[in-house]
Order: C-alpha cells, then structure tokens, then sequence
C-alpha cells in the first residue's frame, strides 16, 4: 500500500509503498477513505510523542470501510462503513467498565502507538469496543474529522466543560479543535468568543456562531472580560500554548472553569494560588469513547451541528508533506482532510 512515511523527526516525510496491515484478532483492517491532518500529528513529525518509533506512518483521525475482520469480532462485516476514536481501548480495564475508555491506560492510538491512517488501509485493535458505524448520508470527509477534533470538542464542551445556554464560553485557537469547539458551544446557547492571531479563522469562528472575535495579544484579555462582563464562565485551550494558557486564566471569571485540549510539550506556569483564592477549576479533556458517539451523530443528524462546514480543503498523500510543512507556521483555517485513495494532487479549497 502507499502511506506517508517519517523515517527523521523533523524532515519531510514522503509517500512510500509499505506491506499492508494484517488483521489480528480482535480487530479489523479499515480501507481508509479519508483522514484528517490534525496538529497533534505535527507533534508526532516533530518527536515531541515518546511512543513513536521511526521508521512511522502518522494518522489517528480517520473513516472508511473495513476491509477484514479478526478472529472473536461479532457484529461487523468487510464493506461496513466505519470510524473510530483515535483512543482505541482495551474494553476490559477499570476505567474501560466504569465507561471512560479515552482515558483507558491500556489504549492504543494509530498514528502514535502503532503506523496510522496516513495510508491506504489501517489496523484498529479492540473493534468491538472502538468501532463507530457510520450513517449512509455523512460522507467520509466529515466523518474522518469526527474521531479526534469534533469528537474531543464534544466531549469537553458538553460532558467535561458542562456548557450551558447563556455562559460565556471563550475559545483560544480557531484551528480543527478550536472551530469545532465554537460551532458545539454555540448550539448550546452559549455566548462564544474565539481568539486568534489569523483572520482567516476568525472569519470562520463568527461563521460558525462565535458573537465575538478577538486577535490575540496584549489587549485581548481586557477586551474578553469586557465584552463577557468581568470575565468568562469557560475558557478553552484549543492549540496549546504557556502564553494562552496564561491569558485563558486571566480571562476568567470566579469560579470560571479551564478546558485544557491543546497539548503542551513544553510545559506550563500555572498560578495555583490565583486557582485557589478564584476557586477556579483546570479541566482536562481527552478524546470522546465509540459510546458516545450516537448522541453526537444524531445532533449531526438533525442539523444542530454541521461538522461538514469545518472541512475546508482536501489533499492527496502526495499534498501532505507540505502541508505538514505548513502548520511550523501555524494552524491553516479549518480542517484539513487526507484521500489516500488519490493518486494526483487535488488541491481542493471548499469555498466559504
């Protein structure tokens, strides 16, 4: 098959042929039809992930249809149409039985733990506890962006951040993560501004129902407590960042309440007294289990939400060494989707 390979951290990968995956039991092979580049996987290219072992294949949000089943899985057919959590878990720990699987210490993640769905097919382990079926009418494209960032967005927005109507819910960073995060937030009735240094992004956050959006720097945190009346109810963490982890803080509230997604290889200072004396909560949020999936597909369903509009270009395995590239710079305006299946460069832009 052909899949994206990094065989140096920090240089360029490329599209090599490697073997395809081969079922195990318990698992599945899935045909990949699509597959999200997501920030998390230019962590990975950068070696800032300890379980990465090069030569690798990167890819943790994906969709597709099976292409083999192992041994002991009951349910699932070669042609289901399929996605998964990018926390694959183990179904059978404490935590797994107790429900919270995204935090199952004995999970596996395509792209980090094992090669990924930067690829023509892929191996998910544990399928009777991770796999997702897809509905007939979400096309692939949308469904690759569900497994990590809409899903992870979810999850923290609504279970972990509990988000209700009329809070206001500030949003650093309109990446993947961060646009999902302001489309979920505002269909529950919350007053969303999102902060960004690109206005492209910004552009697209009021899209998708922030009332408010801010250009990051020094005048941003007086601005957003201005503008949600002495500070905001929730303060969200989308990129990853000391500095706007600092200003997320600042930008709350007493007894405002921290989502932490972004993912911080480098460490954060956090004032822990100014926590204390605000009674402020610091939340962690990681990933969303298969099982919860349904509610948030039948919101999709509905029209409530709409994960098709973050999708904003989609590329070839021949496209994705530079757009790799791309995000040193930063994070581009929505989301990225990968075709493994195309053989040409397709260059395509989803107009605004």
């Amino acid at each position: 098959m052909r899949a994206i390979v990094v065989e140096q951290y920090g240089v360029l990968p490329s599209v090599q042929e490697v073997p395809s995956p081969e079922v195990q039991p318990g698992g599945v092979v899935v045909k990949v039809e699509a597959t999200g580049l997501c920030r998390s996987d230019w962590h990975g290219w950068q070696g800032h992930d300890s379980d990465i072992v090069l030569p690798h294949v990167p890819g943790h949000e994906l969709a597709g249809t099976i292409a083999a089943v192992g041994e002991g899985v009951e349910g699932w057919a070669v042609g289901d149409r399929v996605t998964s959590p990018f926390i694959c878990a183990c179904g059978t720990c404490e935590q797994c039985a107790a429900g919270n699987q995204q935090v199952c210490p004995n999970q596996l993640q395509p792209g980090f733990n094992y090669w990924g769905s930067f690829a023509e097919y892929v191996a998910l382990p544990f399928a009777q506890v991770n796999l997702v079926r897809l509905p007939d009418d979400l096309d692939f494209d949308t469904a690759a962006g569900l497994g990590c960032r809409f899903a992870t967005s979810y999850r923290a927005v609504r279970q972990v951040g509990r988000v209700v109507a009329g809070e206001s819910v500030v949003i650093f960073g309109c990446g993947g993560i961060g646009l999902s995060a302001v489309m979920i937030a505002a269909a529950l009735g919350a007053k969303v501004v999102a902060v960004d240094t690109n206005p492209a992004a910004l552009a697209l956050a009021a899209k998708y129902g922030a009332v408010e959006v801010v250009t990051a720097g020094p005048e941003a945190v007086a601005r957003i407590r201005e503008s949600t009346g002495g500070g905001a109810h929730v303060t969200m963490d989308a990129l990853g960042s000391n500095e706007i982890v600092q200003d997320a803080l600042r930008s709350l509230r007493p007894r405002g309440r921290h989502l932490q997604v972004g993912l911080l290889p480098d460490g954060v200072q956090v004032d822990v007294s100014g926590l204390i004396w605000q009674e402020l909560e610091w939340l962690g949020s990681h990933g969303m289990a298969a099982h919860h999936y349904p509610e948030m597909l039948a919101l999709v369903a509905s029209g409530e939400l709409k994960p098709a509009e973050l999708v904003t270009r989609t590329i070839s395995l021949a496209e994705v060494p530079a757009a790799l590239e791309e995000l040193n710079l930063g994070t581009p305006a929505g989301v990225t989707v990968i075709r493994p299946g195309a053989t040409a460069s397709l260059g395509s832009t989803r107009p605004d």
